[in-house]
């Protein structure tokens, strides 16, 4: 892109001062501005008080990756969280990574069929195992931690199918879904476990600091047994678990020093006449037991203690049960321990039946900063030829980093987690002057399928303050197909956002919805097909009474009838009347084919736009181009010679959906 002199009045700061005065004139919602200029670079992490799960952890779009309960105490339980992400489809990649010394983040797609059968998957420290979607499973396979073994999460996972025919007590085999001994740190979540040899979940010898939440636990015997030693040390946290056609151990937690069980539902029990081996949850041994807000349906001996044992319940709701209901001693306090929120008791059949279970919306979530310092060091956990959705969860904060994603990790979104996209920042200061128009860019996206939400995204270059021969400094430029900005604002000068495609012929897609975008130069430009909707778009001032700018700058190929399209949307200026342009056409060094094409239609226009709002480039005549207005309104609003209008007849076929439906019908404006 040309550069243009830098022509624009000094502004105190940077460029992502405030623009308070005009966010409260026209509503933008932008006074974060200056607040996240002021944060650290990257903030500390935050330790919240862990949180009981709740429906909408459980269901929501990514489901939350940070246990609660016992596993988020004493240093909390991260799993593989910094490290590498890979996605295995076989038995001798999964055994490699779950045993590696290093972290991992270890994605199961598909089913692994374990062999020999029944075979164990030992899992070493600091390993995340994770279902892709909700097909993730193992068959005829455990996975076994080892005694010394720690900070492991294992979510959304079916294991299942070990079982021996015949052997109902699981007496000739030891084939569980997960065993571990002498661990600590480990959280259990979101799993199907089901026909195994032995157990399903055995917690065994003194292991610490354990979460079991939302997993599905069926068509069995033995479902869950803690304990097998004389000491009491085990902390575990039991939490919104469907117990169902099993017969036992649901749990049986033997000298546990704290068991807390709160909001399972036990259904459906198997009846095979055994008077005692047939029951739902025991204090055994010296075990402290606290049961709150469960539900039992057709159990018997629904609770019961040894006398040695505590057992305290309340709350919990018993239908055509039958046998013990032991309750005695005081047990223990959990609100002492960490904070959470029991869901009453009647509503636990309906939310555990529906939102227990591996789920197809958890996933990878990459947190920043804590588990990975920078935005950079997330994306670059993400396997290349990713083809499951990523999300980059990134804390409230201001990060002065230069990010790239590249075409070999798609299916990434990156999503700023605070009230306001201002208080999520990713900024930078680089002119083109140094690495050009590209290298300039804060942040660039060349994957296919990206989606950025909540964000604001900087260049804060200040072009007042030095004469450069190359001032472009771009925040953000794209050469992805299907790439989604959802609220997300872009700040800079010249060039501010640029939405490309790989070469003049190929079309890439971009939809920008809810947005703020400023600069004063071409700060809309590229050849990629490109909707703005909903949005606001502000064009600076630079300090003169005739020419302030332009606003965008195609290079459409003439070969494509969609460029940009701004519609439903506000332009504002505090730039003098009549001294702003709508735009002009930009031919990358002398591209004859590259024959803009913009349409703004239904958008409000200030009364800086020129009257003759289209203006010529580098020798080529704006006439050239594909440029329209449509149902324009405002002061700047005009239908006049040069200001060419949409006919009504033609204006059906230049819709959101026209712009970005392609070949293979992409609606990203139907979703949310």
């Amino acid at each position: 892109m040309t550069h243009i002199p830098g022509k624009r009045l000094p502004r105190p700061g940077t460029v992502l001062a405030a623009v308070t005065a005009l966010a409260a004139t026209f509503g933008l919602g932008l006074a974060g501005e200056a607040k996240a200029a002021a944060r650290p670079a990257v903030p500390p992490a935050k330790t919240a008080a862990p949180q009981a799960a709740t429906p909408a952890q459980a269901a929501g779009p990514f489901g939350d990756d940070r246990p609660h309960g016992f596993a988020s105490l004493a240093g909390g339980t991260t799993g593989g969280a910094g490290g590498r992400v890979v996605t295995v489809t076989d038995q001798a990649s999964l055994a490699r990574y779950a045993s590696a010394p290093e972290p991992y983040v270890i994605r199961v797609a598909g089913s692994i069929a374990v062999e020999p059968f029944g075979s164990d998957i030992v899992v070493a420290s600091d390993k995340t195992i994770v279902g892709v979607g909700d097909t993730g499973e193992i068959v005829h396979g455990e996975l076994h931690l080892n005694p010394g073994t720690h900070n492991v999460v294992i979510r959304n996972l079916t294991i299942r199918d070990s079982y021996v025919e015949g052997d109902w007590d699981g007496k000739t085999t030891d084939f569980d879904a997960i065993q571990m001994d002498g661990a600590d740190h480990v959280w259990i979540d979101h799993n199907r476990f089901t026909h195994m040899g032995d157990g399903l979940l055995d917690i065994r010898k003194d292991s610490q600091y354990i979460t079991v939440s939302w997993n599905r636990f069926t068509h069995h015997n033995k479902a869950l047994g803690i304990g097998w030693t004389s000491n009491v040390r085990t902390q575990i946290t039991i939490d919104h678990n469907w117990f169902s056609g099993t017969k036992q151990r649901n749990p049986s937690a033997d000298n546990c020093a704290y068991a807390h069980l709160y909001n399972n539902y036990l259904s459906d029990q198997v009846a095979d006449g055994d008077p005692v081996w047939t029951y739902g949850n025991w204090s055994r041994g010296r075990t402290r037991m606290v049961i709150e807000n469960s539900y039992y349906d057709g159990v018997r001996h629904p609770y019961q203690a040894d006398a040695t044992a505590e057992l305290v319940q309340r709350g919990s709701i018993l239908r055509n049960t039958s046998g013990r209901t032991d309750e005695h001693g005081t047990a223990f306090d959990p609100h002492a321990f960490y904070d959470y929120r029991p869901d009453p008791a009647a509503a636990v059949p309906a939310l555990v039946k529906r939102f227990s279970g591996p789920q197809q919306r958890i996933g990878t979530v990459l947190r920043v900063p804590g588990a990975y310092p920078t935005v950079q060091s997330a994306v670059d956990a993400v396997p290349d030829g990713n083809d499951v959705p990523v999300t980059i969860a990134i804390a409230p904060g201001t990060y002065r980093e230069k990010v790239y994603v590249p075409a070999a990790k798609p299916h990434v979104t990156l999503l700023g987690t605070g009230r306001d996209r201002s208080d999520t920042v990713i900024v930078y200061d680089t002119p083109a002057e140094y690495g050009g128009s590209t290298g300039s860019a804060t942040v660039r996206i060349a994957a296919n399928d990206t989606t950025a939400r909540h964000l604001t995204f900087g260049n804060d270059f200040d072009e007042a303050a030095v004469e450069l021969k190359g001032e472009q400094a771009l925040a953000m430029k794209t050469t992805g197909d299907r790439i989604v900005f959802d609220d997300t604002a872009f700040l800079g000068n010249q060039d501010t956002l640029m939405t490309d495609s790989p070469q003049l012929t190929t079309t890439s897609r971009v939809y920008i919805r809810d947005a703020y975008i400023e600069g004063d130069v071409d700060f809309v430009y590229g050849r990629a097909t490109t909707v703005i909707e909903r949005s606001v778009i502000r064009a600076l001032s630079r300090g003169s009474t005739t020419n302030n700018g332009y606003i965008t700058a195609a290079s459409t190929w003439k070969g494509n009838p969609y460029g940009f399209l701004i519609t439903d949307s506000r332009i504002v200026s505090d730039a003098p009347a009549g001294s702003v342009h709508l735009g002009r056409p930009w031919h990358p060094g002398g591209e004859p084919d590259a024959v803009g094409q913009v349409l703004i239609r239904n958008t409000e226009l200030p009364a800086a736009v020129k009257s003759a709002p289209w203006t010529d480039m580098s020798g080529f005549s704006w006439k050239d181009a594909r440029f329209a207005e449509y149902r324009d309104y405002g002061p700047g609003a005009g239908v006049t010679a040069d200001r060419p209008q949409l006919s009504d007849a033609d204006a059906p076929s230049y819709t959101v959906a026209d712009y970005l439906r392609g070949t293979d019908g992409w609606a990203p404006y139907a979703r949310r």
